[in-house]
C-alpha cells in the first residue's frame, strides 16, 4: 500500500485493511492509541476477528480471546457498544429541570439531562471549543452547562449561549453540543452512539404496555449501588442468562422465585405450573400483559409468577406499602425486561430493580443497580431500606464472585471452551448467538464503505 493510499483512508479503514497474520496471538499487526484506561490499546483487524468468530464451536463457550484480549474488547466497543441502543439509566435520576448524570461508554462520556421542557436529552460530554469535558462527576444540577476551561456556556437544549472573545464572525449556532440519540420509555432511558441507530419504535410499542401500569416514570430511587466486577462484560451477561447456578449460589433469591420462567423449560410443571395458570388468568382479567415477547432483535419481556411470596424480600412479603403506578393487585409476579447488551430488570407490584452493565476493560465491568419505589413512599414509614435491598445486595455479591472466578479460570492456559446445557443454558447460547451475529453484521456493513484504494496492496 502506498503512502498516498494510506493518507486517503480513515484510521478505521486502515485497520480493516491490515494484512492478517497466521498467528492470532503472536504475529498480528497492531495499531495503538492513547485511552483513559490503558496506555495502549490494540485494534484487531477485521479478517482476524472474522477468523476468531468462525473458530467458535456451536453450543460451547467462546474462545479465550473473546473474554480477555484487549484487541477483541476494542472491537466490542466499536461494533457493539457504539452501535446498539444502551440502557443509560432511569428517569428518577433526573426528576427536575437541570438535573443531569453522566454515562461512560468506552472512551466517550455522555451527559443525560432534563431540559426546560422536562424532556430528556443526551449529548457528548465534550465542549465544542477544544474538547474539554463539560460535566465532572457522576451527577449534578445546573441551569446551564459551563465548560470549566474557557467558560463556553450551553443551554439545557445543548445550544451554545456564550463564548467570549471569539470575534464578530463567530456564529454560536454552529457550535451546539453534539447530540446523542436518546429515547425515554416509561421511566427508562436509552441512548445510542450510532450515527443511524436501529429504529426504537417497535421495541417501545411491544414493551410499553407491560411497563406503563407500574408508573416508573413517577417512581423514585430508594437506593443505588455500583460494583466493579473483575470479569469481561459478556461473562456478566452470560451469568444473568441462566439460573443453572442458582441452587448452589442464590438462597436469598430462591426464597421467592423459581429457577425458570416459563413452560418451555423442561423443569416446568407441578404446583408451580398450576400457580402460573391461576396468576395469568387473574392478570388477564385485570388487563396486565404477561405473555412472553421473545425476539432475535436482542430483547425479551415476560411477566413471571412468583413461586412463593409477593416480593423480593427475605420473608416474601411486600417491601413497600405503597404499590407502583396503577397496580392494585399485590401479586403481579416479576415483570422481566432484558435488552442486550447491557440491562435486565425486575418490576414487581411494590418496587422495581433496574440493572445497568458498562464495560471498563477486557476484564472489568461496572454493574449499577437501582431500587425504585412509589414516588410518594416514605423511607421508615412505607419501606425499610435493609428489607428492600437485602435479597439483591446478596445476589449481586454472589454473582460478582461467580463472574470473577469464571474470569480467573478462563485466563488459564488450561481453558478450553466447554459445552452449554441445551436444557438450562439456552439463554446463554441465545445471548452469544446475538453477540456473534451482531459482530458479523457490523463487519459486513463496514466492509461496504471501505475505499477502493485501501484494498490495493
Amino acid at each position: 500500500m502506498s503512502m498516498t493510499s494510506i493518507n486517503s483512508c480513515t484510521p478505521l479503514d486502515i485497520v480493516a485493511c491490515v494484512e492478517a497474520s497466521k498467528s492470532f496471538k503472536s504475529q498480528r499487526r497492531h495499531l495503538f492509541w492513547r485511552s483513559p484506561k490503558h496506555l495502549r490499546h490494540i485494534m484487531l483487524p477485521n479478517n482476524q476477528l472474522e477468523s476468531l468468530i468462525k473458530s467458535r464451536q456451536p453450543g460451547r463457550s467462546l474462545p479465550q480471546p473473546f473474554y480477555n484480549d484487549p484487541a477483541v474488547f476494542e472491537r466490542d466497543l466499536e461494533l457493539i457498544w457504539e452501535k446498539q441502543w444502551l440502557f443509560a439509566g432511569v428517569a428518577a435520576q433526573i426528576p427536575n429541570v437541570g438535573n443531569w448524570f453522566t454515562v461512560e461508554v468506552g472512551r466517550s462520556s455522555i451527559v443525560v439531562i432534563r431540559d426546560k421542557t422536562k424532556a430528556i436529552r443526551a449529548f457528548y460530554n465534550t465542549c465544542r471549543h477544544r474538547g474539554s469535558r463539560l460535566c465532572s462527576g457522576e451527577k449534578g444540577a445546573s441551569a446551564t452547562l459551563v465548560c470549566p476551561y474557557h467558560q463556553w456556556t450551553y443551554g439545557l437544549d445543548g445550544k451554545l449561549l456564550f463564548a467570549k472573545e471569539m470575534g464578530e464572525a463567530f456564529d454560536t449556532a454552529e457550535f451546539s453540543l453534539n447530540p446523542v440519540h436518546c429515547e425515554s420509555l416509561d421511566g427508562y432511558i436509552f441512548i445510542s452512539l450510532a450515527e443511524k441507530p436501529a429504529p426504537f419504535d417497535h421495541f417501545r410499542e411491544q414493551v410499553s404496555p407491560y411497563i406503563k401500569p407500574h408508573g416508573l416514570g413517577n417512581a423514585k430511587i430508594a437506593f443505588e449501588s455500583t460494583i466493579v466486577e473483575k470479569g469481561n462484560w459478556k461473562l456478566v451477561l452470560e451469568n444473568n442468562r441462566e439460573c443453572y447456578h442458582c441452587t448452589g449460589s442464590h438462597p436469598e433469591l430462591l426464597r421467592t422465585i423459581s429457577e425458570f420462567d416459563g413452560p418451555t423449560d423442561p423443569r416446568f410443571g407441578g404446583e408451580y405450573a398450576e400457580k402460573c395458570a391461576a396468576d395469568e388468568a387473574r392478570w388477564e382479567a385485570a388487563g396486565l400483559p404477561f405473555k412472553p415477547i421473545e425476539t432475535d432483535e436482542g430483547y425479551r419481556m415476560v411477566r413471571v409468577a412468583m413461586e412463593r411470596g409477593l416480593s423480593f424480600t427475605m420473608s416474601g412479603e411486600l417491601a413497600c406499602k405503597k404499590l407502583l403506578g396503577s397496580i392494585e393487585d399485590q401479586d403481579v409476579g416479576s415483570l422481566r425486561l432484558l435488552r442486550f447488551p447491557n440491562t435486565w430488570n425486575h418490576v414487581l407490584s411494590d418496587h422495581a430493580i433496574a440493572f445497568r452493565v458498562l464495560p471498563l476493560s477486557a476484564t472489568e465491568t461496572q454493574v449499577t443497580t437501582w431500587w425504585l419505589v412509589n414516588g410518594d413512599a416514605v423511607e421508615g414509614e412505607d419501606y425499610d431500606l435493609d428489607n428492600l435491598t437485602a435479597v439483591w445486595k446478596a445476589t449481586n455479591a454472589q454473582d460478582q464472585r461467580l463472574v470473577e472466578t469464571n474470569q480467573q479460570g478462563i485466563n488459564s492456559k488450561g481453558y478450553r471452551p466447554g459445552p452449554y446445557s441445551p436444557l438450562v443454558e439456552r439463554g446463554v447460547t441465545e445471548f452469544l448467538d446475538w453477540y456473534l451475529t451482531t459482530l458479523k453484521e457490523e463487519l459486513n456493513a463496514a466492509a461496504k464503505f471501505i475505499p477502493l484504494e485501501c484494498l490495493q496492496a
